[in-house]
């Protein structure tokens, strides 16, 4: 059955319910991929993470962060319940494709002057968690390359391919609200200073699990690029 206009979004807001329920849930069968990475150090509740290249399906939103995250879930969510032209779709063929979900669902703040400086962040730390702009970020599913993903029919989610990088984490349970995740982002970065790391960019926010996880199984990390060697790592161990 098909479905005009607004009707075909609504229903494929309520595919993204649907499978989130599925897909998202503790005690499903069904894996929900990740993006791959060589954990190189562990020190709970930090890491640090080299991660393969990979591409994302990504949206700039304004708002605080609940709300900037909800209304970036649903535009990518949009994009991977069908709301695309498959690769193989020929002039005017409306083909569309499904895109298997995956986790995390990270959430990025933006400067105010991303457009103007971008891509160099002068101050990454100067926004915070209250910052007014958020770029949100599905990670493809590894099956994909920039090349065969199905394009975006709304101009708003791009297709970015991401190179390798090494991460600094910190995993944490519970809610994920702005003020634990500033709290968080801080404890990472005296960290992360503290072992004399590099940064690159800000601190972003990787959500593992639907708002209707019980806040103890919850799975949060904040997380930022370093440029660190092996040498320095085997100093501080």
């Amino acid at each position: 059955m098909t479905f005009p206009g607004s009707a075909a979004v609504f229903v494929r807001g309520l595919k993204v319910l649907a499978v989130c329920a599925v897909v998202f849930n503790s005690g499903a069968a069904m894996a929900v991929e990740e993006p791959a990475f060589e954990l190189i150090e562990k020190a709970e509740p930090y890491e640090i993470r080299q991660y393969r290249p990979f591409v994302v399906a990504e949206t700039v939103v304004d708002g605080d962060l609940d709300k900037a995250s909800s209304a970036g879930f649903r535009l990518i969510a949009d994009y991977i319940f069908g709301n695309n032209l498959a690769v193989s779709a020929k002039p005017g063929d409306k083909t569309n494709e499904k895109i298997a979900m995956t986790a995390p669902v990270a959430a990025e703040p933006v400067s105010e002057k991303i457009a103007m400086t971008a891509p160099v962040l002068a101050e990454p730390q100067a926004a915070g968690m209250n910052a007014s702009r958020w770029r949100i970020h599905f990670v493809m599913p590894s099956q994909y390359s920039l090349a065969t993903l199905p394009k975006p029919v709304n101009p708003a989610v791009q297709l970015r391919a991401v190179p390798g990088q090494r991460f600094a984490v910190l995993v944490f349970s519970g809610l994920a609200g702005a003020e634990k995740v500033q709290q968080k982002s801080e404890e990472l970065m005296a960290w992360v200073k503290q072992r004399g790391f590099k940064t690159r960019g800000v601190v972003q926010l990787a959500r593992y699990n639907p708002p209707w996880t019980l806040p103890f199984f919850r799975r949060n990390e904040v997380m930022i690029e370093v440029s660190v060697s092996e040498k320095i790592i085997n100093k501080n161990n």
